[in-house]
């Protein structure tokens, strides 16, 4: 009767854990990843086209990535898109390729991206707190409705109390990864 609310509510606790796990990964940490480009979004031709679906995006050494535009007229753009990024980025191009080299994190820098990091895993810990005030309320109207008992929404508040646990437990293991990282000189 109520696993269907449960069930729902797991999903979209994941769908908010995926999100912050991508989010993450999009954050510098010292050392090239193709996957920092991602929120890049280039104004290509009129439309705002993300870079990674206009070029191959590799990290040949650990601390470089190089940008291999299909479109070799879009280099100008993409410099452009990457220097408005908050990267903090300079490109360098020779025609044919762009090069972005990555330079050592200060330790200030260090610092505002974990403060960064632990601001994003709190939004992420809110929306997953709402999603289970939503399921909560739910279950309060089932049990009006007489869908379910008293002693039922009891069980099934406290199955989504885990679920809701294991959810924020992941994540703050995720931020305190991401925070490791960062530090590691």
């Amino acid at each position: 009767m109520y696993k269907p609310v449960i069930d729902q509510a797991s999903e979209k606790m994941d769908k908010t854990k995926d999100v912050f796990r991508r989010e993450l990964q999009s954050l510098r940490a010292g050392r090239a990843n193709p996957k920092l480009l991602d929120r890049i979004m280039v104004d290509y031709y009129g439309t705002m086209t993300p870079l990674n679906q206009m070029a191959n995006i590799m990290s040949p050494e650990p601390r470089m990535l190089t940008i291999s535009l299909w479109d070799v007229k879009a280099i100008p753009l993409v410099e452009k898109a990457i220097q408005k990024s908050d990267l903090g980025l300079n490109p360098a191009n020779d025609g044919k390729l762009i090069r972005l080299v990555i330079p050592e994190l200060n330790e200030e820098r260090r610092k505002e991206l974990t403060k960064l990091v632990s601001r994003q895993a709190e939004e992420a810990k809110v929306a997953i707190r709402s999603i289970r005030r939503d399921a909560m309320e739910q279950f309060k109207k089932m049990q009006k409705a007489s869908e379910i008992t008293e002693d039922d929404q009891r069980v099934a508040e406290a199955d989504l109390q885990k679920v809701t646990d294991a959810a924020i437990k992941d994540i703050d293991e995720q931020a305190k990864e991401k925070e490791k990282e960062i530090m590691a000189v």
